[in-house]
């Protein structure tokens, strides 16, 4: 019997407009554990796969709430496929996760944060659900940055064509020890000048360009800046942009609920002085009226309704402890 398919994208806008889905999850339960879907309105139940090859039993069935969207996931949707079947020839109306986790796991959704001053431009976050990575589009007049970009880089190449801009600079905070950045492969597919922080490049075998505080990256011929300020702490190269005066792109120094951790290169005692530093003295000197758009978020909780990730620093500094992440 056939079932349908829902995308990633379809299962995003479901669990941002707090949609009542179940969902069943076949994979093993360590990789449950490890990393699933979450949401408000998400009720999940985990099954193996393995424990259904004999068939969906009554006892499954009562779990199975009538008043909910059903959902299979799997990692990369074959068995969710047949458990469904099994489910729909059951009598219950289902859909798989097209594409299983990896699907969910690549998948980016554009938000649009605010324009600049002047009608200069907008600011996009590219939110990542599945890994909670977030990266960023600076448009202005017919010209595009990305900031901290992930490895499915047409996503972005996409956009930018949809907005009838070129990409013409690709910009990474800090050396990304948690995923792989894309920054590279875009500017490579773009023709785009890509800025490194020197301090995190010092192996860099490739031409890039060296993002130096007291610069000014300028994107389009409105003359929006993104000015880069040299904040360590996460990394010795960790850099931080300030966009149009109102924007302060964090990287993995600040986020809606922790701080960046400062143990990743085994340097913890030398780098946590300098975190201190750029959260206590350079973020305390900006002000905190200045938007804070980080690299990363850790829960859904620090979602915004529109599914954007954002703070006033002023809020953020107000907070007597952080937790690193």
């Amino acid at each position: 019997m056939t079932v349908k398919a829902m995308t990633a994208e379809q299962l995003k806008k479901r669990s941002w407009a707090k949609s009542r889905s179940f969902l069943l999850d076949v994979r093993n339960q360590a990789d449950v554990q490890d990393w699933k879907i979450e949401g408000e309105a998400i009720v999940d139940l985990n099954v193996p796969y393995f424990d259904l090859l004999d068939g969906v039993e009554e006892d499954l069935l009562q779990h199975i709430p009538s008043d909910r969207e059903v959902l299979v996931v799997c990692a990369k949707e074959g068995s969710s496929i047949l458990v469904a079947e099994m489910l729909s020839e059951a009598g219950v109306p289902v859909h798989y996760l097209q594409g299983g986790m990896k699907a969910w796991s690549e998948h980016l959704e554009p938000v649009k944060i605010g324009d600049f001053s002047g009608g200069g431009g907008e600011l996009y976050q590219f939110v990542r659900m599945g890994k909670g990575c977030l990266s960023y589009m600076i448009v202005s007049n017919g010209e595009a940055a990305v900031v901290d970009a992930a490895r499915m880089t047409e996503i972005y190449i996409d956009f930018a064509k949809k907005h009838d801009v070129s990409v013409t600079h690709v910009l990474d905070t800090h050396l990304h020890a948690d995923h792989i950045s894309g920054g590279k492969k875009l500017a490579e597919q773009t023709g785009a000048t890509y800025w490194l922080p020197p301090k995190d490049a010092e192996e860099v075998t490739f031409e890039y360009e060296r993002l130096e505080e007291g610069q000014r990256i300028t994107i389009g011929a409105a003359s929006i800046d993104i000015q880069p300020i040299y904040s360590p702490g996460h990394t010795i190269g960790s850099t931080s942009f300030i966009v149009d005066n109102q924007y302060l792109l964090s990287g993995d120094i600040l986020f809606i609920d922790s701080i960046g951790r400062p143990d990743l290169a085994g340097m913890a005692e030398d780098w946590v002085d300098d975190l201190r530093e750029t959260l206590y003295e350079r973020y305390m000197a900006f002000s905190k009226e200045y938007i804070v758009l980080p690299a990363h978020f850790m829960t859904i909780e620090e979602m915004n309704e529109d599914g954007s990730v954002w703070k006033e620093l002023g809020s953020l500094l107000k907070r007597k402890s952080w937790a690193p992440y």
